[in-house]
């Protein structure tokens, strides 16, 4: 695999304390709107009648609530204190506590859900944080595990056409620092890759924000053979 530059371990473990930095010192950093993804997979959600969800990183909620006005029941998690609290906050605000449970979680350990529990799992540029490749095994087997057969894993990525790529400071394999964030980039072979115990439905491509981020809207669907 190319990039095979030693892993800064040490730069990696700081991103929990960058993002809550971040979050405290910017309320709806991401906007208020729901992104495109999350429209997207509420669409396929539905069309498919899952109802249980789990978001990973769930940032300060914006998808979250989305989802949950949209009929779905949400249990999301995500590494920062700040960014849980935002989404408790509007969860309470809007009447939504039936339909959203947010709790703090590292996603490097073990999903705290039984086995088969959820009809779908939803992430947006969750894969491509400061997780190393082999750290991305562990986390698709997981959630390969704590869904139901034919569950859906709905995430997206920014991908290697992104003009950030290969700027910044090299973290090891695909991921750069930029603007004291790491990023890491996805290829192709890295959908495919990470595909393993599921059937790829699709991969499309999207563009977000103003540089433009360019992403990978990955759908699989588990594999119950």
């Amino acid at each position: 695999m190319k990039n095979e530059k030693k892993i800064e371990k040490e730069v990696l473990n700081k991103q929990s304390q960058h993002w809550e930095n971040t979050f405290s010192r910017k309320k709806d950093m991401f906007g208020l709107k729901a992104s495109y993804s999350a429209q997207a997979a509420a669409k396929k959600f539905k069309n498919e009648g899952k109802k249980k969800i789990l978001e990973l990183g769930g940032g300060q909620g914006r998808d979250t609530i989305f989802l949950a006005q949209n009929g779905f029941e949400v249990y999301v998690l995500d590494y920062c204190e700040t960014g849980v609290e935002a989404i408790n906050e509007k969860t309470e605000a809007m009447n939504l506590s039936d339909s959203i449970t947010a709790k703090c979680h590292d996603l490097r350990d073990p999903l705290p859900f039984a086995d088969q529990e959820f009809d779908a799992c939803y992430s947006h540029m969750l894969y491509c944080m400061a997780f190393t490749t082999a750290e991305l095994e562990f986390l698709s087997s997981e959630i390969n595990r704590i869904l139901k057969p034919n569950g859906l894993n709905i995430y997206t990525a920014r991908n290697t056409n992104d003009a950030d790529y290969g700027t910044g400071i090299h973290c090891g394999e695909d991921m750069y620092k930029v603007g004291g964030f790491v990023v890491h980039f996805f290829s192709r072979d890295k959908v495919e890759h990470l595909a393993k115990g599921f059937e790829i439905d699709e991969i499309s491509e999207f563009e977000e924000g103003g540089l433009p981020r360019k992403l990978f809207l990955v759908t699989l669907r588990k594999n119950n053979n």
